[in-house]
């Protein structure tokens, strides 16, 4: 079976053992995204699966139409807006998906860029490297109040973190969210506003959906105080649109740490807040790690092994 798998970011793919379970088929993998459409379509087009690594790719009507020997789109991870799945449906195009989560990689990225960016790690570490004088003060975590933005699966480990680091944790969110901080031991806040005003560091964590699509608001951002860290490793969409750089201008919040943009992925350094002193930008990383990348490709590929062989498979849609 030809099978195509586009935007390997990182080249890796084929040094993970999940990709041994490819063996056989004639598999063509590109690292960097297409320019366009048209260069997406020729890429695509020889494939009869093509792996949609988490949303990469919008497989909208227009490019499944223009696929005419696709058969399989096998998906990295349990779910994806940026498939049209009637389009797929209506040209017999399956669509495969994965059945685990893996909470630890986006947690620790999110502990780890709060730390960083509290501490001044990004910026203090290349000056020593040019021989300069440091500039800057840090921000103590211990004693300070951790903002968390929905207590699900990331957000449960991240507050534990927080409070192993001696920080007094606040959550706000969903009542099943509240309940939750409750019996652990956590202190809720009486609103959303409460939690914007009070944090020292806000932690996004929560899930997207057509409900909470720009639940940040200018707002929210705006009742912060100037010293505080806005951490987003959830999705840019939660926020609403320009808010957070706009915020960051006027000084509330004073910084912010970002793993998720509107649009990615980001190329050229194009992008307002990578222009801003005050921001620690990453590129997507909040999954980007060994294991969670074994997990979810094997069970991508597993899918595709078993597309092949007529077993039963996972659909998604």
């Amino acid at each position: 079976m030809k099978i195509v798998i586009p935007d390997d970011y990182q080249d890796t793919i084929h040094k993970l053992e999940a990709f041994k379970l490819l063996a056989g088929h004639e598999v063509t993998l590109y690292r960097t995204p297409a320019r366009d459409l048209d260069e997406l379509v020729e890429r695509l087009k020889p494939a009869e699966c093509v792996v949609e690594i988490r949303e990469r790719i919008d497989f909208s009507r227009a490019l499944i139409e223009r696929l005419p020997n696709l058969r399989l789109i096998a998906l990295v991870g349990g779910r994806s807006r940026a498939i049209d799945y009637a389009a797929a449906k209506e040209h017999q195009v399956l669509v495969t998906r994965g059945e685990s989560g893996s909470p630890e990689a986006p947690a620790e990225l999110a502990v780890a860029l709060m730390l960083a960016s509290r501490r001044n790690v990004v910026v203090e570490a290349p000056r020593m490297q040019r021989g300069e004088w440091p500039t800057t003060l840090s921000y103590r975590l211990r004693g300070s109040t951790l903002g968390i933005f929905g207590l699900g699966h990331i957000g449960r480990l991240v507050a534990e973190a927080g409070r192993g680091l001696g920080m007094k944790v606040l959550v706000w969110g969903r009542e099943a969210s509240l309940r939750e901080a409750r019996a652990a031991g956590y202190e809720t806040a009486a609103s959303k506003a409460e939690l914007f005003e009070r944090a020292d560091v806000l932690q996004l964590l929560v899930r997207l959906n057509p409900e909470t699509r720009g639940i940040v608001t200018a707002t929210d951002l705006a009742r912060m105080k100037p010293t505080t860290l806005f951490v987003n490793v959830a999705r840019a969409q939660l926020i609403e649109p320009g808010a957070l750089v706009a915020a960051l201008e006027k000084g509330r919040p004073g910084f912010a740490a970002v793993d998720v943009y509107d649009e990615e992925p980001v190329i050229g350094g194009n992008h307002p807040l990578l222009k801003m002193p005050n921001v620690l930008c990453t590129p997507h990383l909040g999954w980007a790690e060994w294991d969670t990348f074994e997990l979810y490709f094997r069970e991508c590929f597993e899918q595709i092994v078993a597309y092949a062989e007529g077993k039963k498979l996972r659909l998604a849609g």
